[in-house]
């Protein structure tokens, strides 16, 4: 089971979190829909760069994604990326061999990020959904946590070189429970119930203080 390394700890209590929370007036709701330990498949929306670094340290709870793997031929980057969760791919590589280092970090236990429509969108919204998140936890039996990054897309902008300090809120919804089998339909079905909840959660906005 991995556990918070110390440089995990430092990147995100000395450096993501404060940007999150102070910077882009960060708010998250519903953190308690997700499990403390276990593999668990983190599906989002896809707006910004912002997004990795946001569902990787603001949820507190390390969460692995994949990474090119030309990343770990550079000593320190390689050093922080992994104790950070980071996973290598290689440029070109098919599916499969992400489909598998994927597993294979679920398996670990680990929180493992799926962006839904693979790409970031201009409109932060999940619009076009990939089946790649269904069939991970159908691989595994892990269990989907859909996350909506509400505005992510207004901070960050496509082609933009800088960001803007608007706010950028979470949103955390139920757990899915994954598909029942591989099939094109049990897939699709699960595929189509993650866009509508976190499209869903996208649509209810910003979370307005109580």
């Amino acid at each position: 089971m991995p556990r918070q390394s110390f440089v995990y700890a430092c990147v995100s209590y000395l450096f993501v979190f404060p940007i999150f929370r102070f910077l882009f007036r960060g708010q998250t709701k519903g953190i308690s829909n997700l499990p403390n330990t276990g593999g668990v498949v983190i599906v989002s929306n896809h707006g910004s760069h912002l997004d990795p670094p946001i569902l990787g340290h603001a949820l507190g709870r390390p969460v692995a994604f994949m990474a090119k793997s030309e990343l770990f031929n550079v000593p320190l980057l390689s050093f922080i990326i992994s104790a950070c969760g980071a996973y290598p791919v290689k440029r070109g590589a098919g599916d499969r061999e992400a489909l598998r280092n994927a597993s294979n970090r679920l398996v670990e236990g680990w929180a493992t990020g799926v962006f839904l429509d693979g790409t970031r969108q201009e409109n932060g919204r999940v619009n076009d959904p990939k089946a790649g998140a269904a069939l991970l936890a159908a691989r595994t039996g892990s269990p989907i946590l859909p996350v909506a990054i509400v505005n992510s897309h207004r901070a960050f902008p496509k082609g933009s070189l800088l960001p803007r300090f608007v706010s950028i809120h979470l949103r955390v919804g139920e757990l899915i429970q994954p598909p029942k089998t591989r099939k094109r339909e049990d897939l699709t079905s699960t595929t189509k119930e993650i866009q509508i909840s976190i499209n869903s959660m996208l649509d209810q906005g910003l979370i307005k203080n109580i």
